[in-house]
């Protein structure tokens, strides 16, 4: 990631208008349209309190759900009004639509502190499409324009990657971006050492590309999950009917075997698999169950979730880790009898932070398992994008990002 990038703090907002791009994206009760948890709405909250601070107006753009370009209540943006007044504790005015003549006029007439949310930008399908013009007529609405929005910075839709090019050497990253960024520098061998990378989930695809960027990199990479399952059978392991068949086996087979080969090559990083399974006889939480080596589980048996040795295993070298980071669960953790892997392993970074390690965790599911273990706010840092992290990890620079440092 590039060090110079500017960030709010480069700026001094009086008497301008600031297009500030957030992720306001929230899980949220469809019937009362209570927010479930507010973490990225937080999270995004010193940003607009550093602008409007400084008597700048501020234009918040966001999306949620997704509409396919279509209008419709239930994706409406204006649930967030109440709950963003509340945080800042100042009035925030709304805006049906994102683009137009009305809304320009309606910018114009914000004055210095004051606050306009956007409709879903969403609601128009030239967002995801990356529209050129539709990119242009949203940066009429402001002068400087702020990317806090790090969740989605891996997608090319237009009020990420092509309305900042509207905007010269006046764009620039928010605080909660400058924190995302700051992080994962600890993860490319910029952390305290030891440092582990804890993978789990079943998308092994989007990981991949992650494994071979780390190694050499850090000292540590745990594969759980159904990630585990392809490297097992690669290895010649028998993995019954576990999750690896779901996936185009053949054109797995050579990518893992590259990482084999480059993993033996090289005496820095450590990968480990676990040692043993849970492992069921369907796919139902009251399946009949037993422990089993994960390189010889019984056809008509699938693993759901790690083994006692495993756990022990993984739990060890967490607790020897000085920063860590932590991307999909470790089994079937929304089914109680296959969550006890996943909880230890949320327990086991917990306790590490405790001591002084660095914790990192992304991803809907993991977040997830913290909560269920009411932990979460005993972890370093929660990320806010499980996508855009991933991505960041095959060091590749996230193209919200680029388009602010070009």
């Amino acid at each position: 990631m590039k060090e110079d990038i500017k960030t709010v703090n480069d700026f001094n907002f009086k008497n301008k208008t600031a297009i500030v791009r957030v992720d306001f994206n929230v899980p949220i009760n469809n019937k009362s349209k209570k927010i479930l948890d507010d973490t990225r709405i937080r999270y995004s909250i010193p940003t607009i309190k550093k602008i409007i601070n400084e008597y700048g107006k501020v234009v918040l753009i966001s999306h949620f759900g997704r509409p396919k370009g279509k209008r419709s209540k239930t994706y409406s943006l204006k649930f967030i009004v109440s709950n963003l007044s509340k945080k800042l504790q100042i009035p925030i005015k709304f805006s049906e639509y994102c683009i137009g003549e009305t809304v320009e006029k309606r910018v114009n007439e914000l004055k210095n502190g004051e606050i306009l949310l956007l409709e879903n930008i969403r609601f128009y399908k030239e967002e995801e499409e990356g529209d050129e013009n539709f990119a242009f007529q949203l940066s009429k609405l402001g002068d400087i324009y702020v990317n806090d929005a790090f969740s989605v910075s891996h997608r090319l839709h237009a009020s990420i990657t092509i309305t900042p090019k509207f905007f010269g050497k006046n764009k620039c990253i928010g605080f909660l971006m400058k924190k995302e960024i700051h992080s994962l520098k600890k993860i490319f061998g910029k952390g305290k050492k030891p440092i582990t990378i804890l993978l789990g989930g079943a998308k092994i695809y989007s990981k991949i590309s992650i494994i071979e960027n780390l190694i050499n990199l850090v000292d540590h990479i745990l594969i759980g999950g159904g990630m585990a399952y392809p490297f097992i059978k690669i290895q010649g392991g028998k993995v019954g009917d576990s999750i690896v068949d779901k996936y185009k086996y053949n054109e797995l087979e050579k990518i893992l075997k590259n990482i084999f080969d480059k993993y033996k090559k090289q005496d820095k990083t450590n990968i480990s698999f676990p040692k043993d399974v849970v492992i069921a006889d369907s796919f139902k939480n009251n399946a009949n169950t037993k422990i089993s080596s994960i390189y010889s589980i019984p056809n008509g048996w699938k693993g759901l979730d790690l083994g006692p040795k495993s756990i022990k295993y993984f739990c060890k070298i967490i607790k020897n880790s000085q920063t860590i980071l932590w991307n999909g669960p470790l089994g079937v953790f929304e089914f109680s009898n296959f969550s006890l892997g996943t909880k230890s392993i949320a327990r086991a970074i917990v306790n590490a932070t405790k001591n002084g390690a660095f914790s990192l965790i992304g991803g809907g599911d993991s977040i997830a398992s913290l909560k269920m273990e009411q932990c979460e706010k005993k972890i370093s840092y929660l990320s806010t994008g499980g996508g855009a992290m991933l991505e960041s990890l095959k060091n590749k620079i996230l193209p919200g990002i680029k388009s602010i440092i070009s």
